[in-house]
């Protein structure tokens, strides 16, 4: 089955074998179109769940608020950081740590009425506070520590109250 038009233009071509290309053709387009309305229908359920009782103008404006209770999150998040570090840094000058002996300084009185107690800062700054009871009555003495050390000579019971309340884990 030649055409006429086909010889005419000089080419020597069935027109059987252009239905059949045209044929095929046409099934692939087919196929296609029916491939992409399967995804058409596929992506139109996504976005019905995702619109779900909603319209586009209140999804933005719930999108809208989500991003400002992120931005009033972030800036709580910055305050209370800045709390944390302000009370780190008070609490680093407070006594946190503290050693007590008490012992009897006269041997003869019994009960051990006397003491020394230590109270120290992070950087083992602070305070030994001694008291010894006597049958003459009680005296209390005090002396500065500067990074675990004193100026002064420390008795026996006042190391021990400082070695303890360097050692004091809380």
């Amino acid at each position: 089955m030649n055409s006429n038009l086909f010889d005419q233009l000089g080419l020597n071509l069935d027109i059987a074998y252009i239905f059949i290309g045209l044929a095929v053709l046409i099934i692939i387009l087919f196929i296609i179109i029916i491939s992409q309305n399967k995804k058409i229908k596929s992506i139109k359920e996504q976005i019905s769940k995702f619109m779900k009782g909603r319209d586009a103008a209140s999804l933005e404006e719930e999108i809208v608020a989500l991003f400002e209770d992120n931005q009033i999150i972030k800036k709580a998040t910055e305050n209370n950081q800045k709390d944390i570090d302000d009370l780190y840094n008070r609490l680093a000058s407070c006594f946190q740590k503290v050693g007590i002996i008490k012992y009897d300084a006269f041997n003869q009185m019994g009960g051990q009425l006397s003491y020394s107690i230590a109270l120290l800062d992070e950087d083992n700054n602070g305070f030994l506070l001694n008291s010894v009871h006597s049958t003459d009555g009680c005296y209390s003495y005090s002396k500065e520590i500067r990074h675990g050390k004193c100026k002064l000579e420390l008795g026996d019971e006042e190391q021990m109250a400082l070695n303890e309340a360097m050692d004091y884990k809380n």
